[in-house]
């Protein structure tokens, strides 16, 4: 994962907490969701580039 993407990866999952925040701040489950939605894609991007970068450990391992 570049660098470039897990700075994306990190600010949008911090955005989606801070929508969450705001969301039950002003009653707005809407927003929560909108919030938990970004937060969990971030967080999936990021286990997704773990997993990728696990398997090059791996294959350059038997290498």
């Amino acid at each position: 994962m570049s660098f470039t993407d897990k700075v994306k990866n990190e600010a949008d999952e911090l955005s989606g907490k801070a929508k969450q925040a705001v969301g039950r701040a002003t009653d707005n489950e809407s927003l929560v969701a909108k919030g938990e939605a970004q937060e969990t894609g971030a967080q999936a991007r990021k286990a997704a580039e773990h997993v990728k970068d696990a398997g090059k450990d791996v294959r350059d391992a038997f290498k």
